[in-house]
């Protein structure tokens, strides 16, 4: 006769055996061991201090692993660019289809700023200005929908295998993202951080403004917190990525160089440059300026991967006063550069030295730079455009537009123009024909207009109806350090 267990399919399992004790205990040191080893020899955290032992990570990491692969991923590969290229530029990305053309231009990072968030990507659907008003998991949901955007264009890509995907390629741009002043205490930047991770990022920067009072970095009235806050909320961003397990590179920003106001002298670092004066909030002045900016950047340097020195201007001399004074104590630390669309560019440079700014700004150790506010602008400028061109002249403007897309699509590789296969309608017919067996007859793009008007006889669209996939072989994930970013072919 069958006993319960046997007829209960969901009552038949092997029990594990359990761990004495002492298995735990000698487990966990073993742990510990590994953890403390990793940190004093890899070379990845040179010159990155911890005032936290591993037994502390291990202890708030929980039971079991989760792993997170696209932060994993990005983080790895961001690294190597830093380590490899002689800077790596970037441009911020409001979108996931603006991601997936930064990518097919061939840029190698993105940059997620808070300020297009806070413009026009937020979870509260407000246009607001740059002062930390939005949710706080809105750019964590931004990263999140780059990343989707990027998986889709990979899968597109690879399902129609027009130009396989080879070893050290890869759709997925590192990103970095805009944690900015962490929206509260140090346990809000420690929740910020694991959210960033979670949605794949792979560098966040932290500014050290005060949260409550944040501005963007080209605006007034910005309020800095003690030396002694803003050490602890790079801590609190390190410790986030320890405890989750991904190698994050944690970017610490500072707001020195244009701040005039303190919320407290308790850091005898932040001393020197009190005025003695109060204001009606109770915030100490202080002198701010590219020496208050050296000393908070001196003070993050053991902390974070990268120093960010927000400036005023675009300016050669102060860029280098500033990773001169830095490189003086702490000479292999990377620096970024934000190549803000705040300055005037023409009014502070001639065009020859715009043309050769970011190289200068690289042998001076600036290894990421990045036009923080470029899907705004590039998003703007474009829409404003085309809707004076149109309502001047109907379709003749989008037709104008249509045919510039079709040259860029000829001489440059772009994508956009077939805009149903762009999406995946071609890849969703492909799932839909795996299911079928093949038999499918609702296929979407094999008899579109799309496929109809903008493919040639033979291409990927036109053979999807009878075109079975086969099971893909190779590994789309980067394996090798040093890959370049890829460049797909056009249709």
């Amino acid at each position: 006769m069958p006993t319960q267990e046997n007829r209960n399919p969901k009552m038949r399992y092997t029990k594990s055996p359990q761990m004495s004790a002492g298995e735990k205990i000698g487990q966990g040191a073993l742990a510990q061991d590994c953890l403390a080893d990793d940190w004093k020899n890899n070379f990845r955290w040179n010159g990155i201090e911890r005032p936290y032992t591993a037994e502390d990570v291990l202890r708030l990491r929980g039971s079991i692993h989760i792993e997170h692969t696209l932060a994993r991923m990005g983080a790895e590969r961001l690294w190597e660019l830093l380590q490899t290229e002689p800077y790596v530029n970037s441009l911020g990305a409001m979108t996931g289809n603006q991601a997936v053309q930064q990518v097919q231009a061939g840029l190698k990072a993105i940059y997620v700023s808070g300020w297009q968030v806070a413009a026009d990507a937020n979870n509260a659907g407000q246009m607001y200005p740059d002062q930390s008003l939005y949710p706080a998991d809105s750019v964590p949901n931004v990263c999140r929908r780059i990343n989707s955007a990027l998986q889709r264009a990979d899968q597109v890509h690879h399902a129609e295998g027009e130009g396989k995907v080879r070893p050290g390629q890869t759709w997925f741009a590192p990103l970095v993202a805009d944690a900015e002043a962490g929206f509260g205490g140090t346990l809000n930047a420690f929740e910020l951080m694991k959210g960033m991770i979670e949605a794949g990022a792979a560098c966040v920067h932290f500014e050290d403004q005060l949260s409550s009072a944040k501005k963007c970095g080209h605006l007034g009235g910005k309020v800095l917190v003690s030396t002694t806050e803003a050490v602890q909320k790079l801590v609190a961003a390190r410790l986030a990525a320890d405890v989750m397990g991904v190698p994050t590179l944690v970017m610490a920003r500072t707001d020195a160089n244009s701040a005039h106001l303190l919320t407290s002298d308790i850091d005898s670092r932040d001393r020197e440059f009190c005025t003695g004066e109060r204001t009606s909030e109770g915030f100490f002045r202080i002198r701010g300026g590219i020496d208050s900016a050296i000393a908070r950047g001196l003070a993050y340097a053991p902390y974070a991967d990268l120093l960010w020195c927000e400036t005023s201007e675009p300016n050669l001399e102060e860029a280098r006063r500033f990773a001169e004074a830095i490189h003086a104590k702490y000479p292999e630390k990377m620096l970024a550069y934000n190549c803000s669309p705040s300055f005037n560019w023409r009014k502070k440079l001639d065009p020859q030295t715009i043309a050769r700014f970011q190289t200068e700004l690289a042998g001076m150790g600036y290894k990421f730079q990045f036009v923080t506010l470029a899907g705004f602008h590039a998003l703007n400028l474009s829409m404003f455009e085309l809707a004076r061109q149109y309502k001047q002249t109907g379709m003749a403007a989008y037709s104008a537009l249509q045919e510039k897309e079709f040259a860029s699509e000829g001489a440059h590789g772009y994508q956009a123009a077939k805009h149903q296969r762009f999406v995946g309608t071609g890849y969703f017919d492909q799932v839909q024909q795996v299911i079928s067996g093949g038999l499918s007859s609702t296929m979407a793009l094999a008899e579109s207009t799309e496929a109809e008007q903008f493919f040639s006889a033979g291409t990927a669209a036109t053979k999807m109806q009878s075109r079975r996939p086969a099971i893909p072989q190779e590994q789309p994930f980067p394996d090798m350090p040093h890959e370049e970013m890829l460049q797909p072919s056009g249709d």
